[in-house]
């Protein structure tokens, strides 16, 4: 397989950090509950991955075996506290929201992790995407979560748009269930671990579905091989 198709597939997928690796959890299961939490969260959680491994990448031959956990860590957290004083500044009312967990983002155990056992191993351009596509699937699961998390829990999708999108999104909330008065264990964290279980199971199912449609395939061929 193509390597730039490998990396994607793994990052989306295959080794999605949020539901194979079960990484960086406290963040995914404290903050998702409306679909802006998780996509604000996530976004900065894709610029660190992204920089990160680019950075570590380029600078790998260069860093001292004996001292790389905590150059990555200071490279990281360089980059953290940028998206974060960014964030105050252009997206304040969010910021106050996603709170401790922008800084936080510093001890992901996913962003180190890639670091460590990707980037720090591989060139820039295999890094960089690595980095794209292991945020993108971390995201994709905030997104989801805080979606479920959002819908059950108060009727509605992209409440509070405005603190991302700004005054043009005011409007942009969907309220699929009128006069909902809500399901409060959704909205706490009991619901976000029953909903993140709810998901890892989902994608546990159509892999082993997807692994029999693929063993039915080839055991047909072999068979046809064979007989000749």
């Amino acid at each position: 397989m193509n390597p730039y198709a490998q990396i994607i597939k793994e990052g989306l997928w295959k080794n999605n950090p949020a539901l194979v690796q079960l990484l960086g959890l406290c963040p995914l299961l404290a903050v998702t509950n409306t679909v802006i939490n998780g996509l604000g969260l996530g976004l900065a959680t894709i610029l660190t991955l992204v920089a990160s491994n680019g950075i570590i990448s380029l600078l790998r031959n260069q860093i001292p075996d004996e001292v790389r956990l905590p150059v990555f860590v200071m490279i990281i957290a360089s980059i953290v506290t940028i998206i974060e004083l960014s964030m105050n500044a252009w997206f304040h009312d969010l910021y106050l929201i996603l709170g401790i967990f922008i800084p936080l983002i510093v001890t992901n155990c996913s962003i180190i992790a890639r670091a460590e056992a990707f980037a720090a191993r591989n060139p820039v351009g295999h890094s960089l995407l690595d980095g794209l596509m292991m945020g993108l699937g971390f995201t994709a699961v905030l997104i989801v979560l805080g979606g479920m998390r959002e819908l059950i829990g108060q009727g509605t999708l992209f409440a509070q748009a405005n603190l991302m999108f700004g005054d043009i999104a005011t409007n942009w909330t969907l309220t699929l269930i009128d006069d909902y008065r809500g399901f409060l264990l959704a909205l706490l964290p009991p619901g976000a671990f029953i909903g993140l279980g709810l998901i890892v199971a989902l994608k546990n199912v159509i892999d082993v579905r997807l692994t029999k449609r693929q063993t039915s395939v080839v055991e047909p061929v072999a068979e046809t091989a064979s007989s000749h």
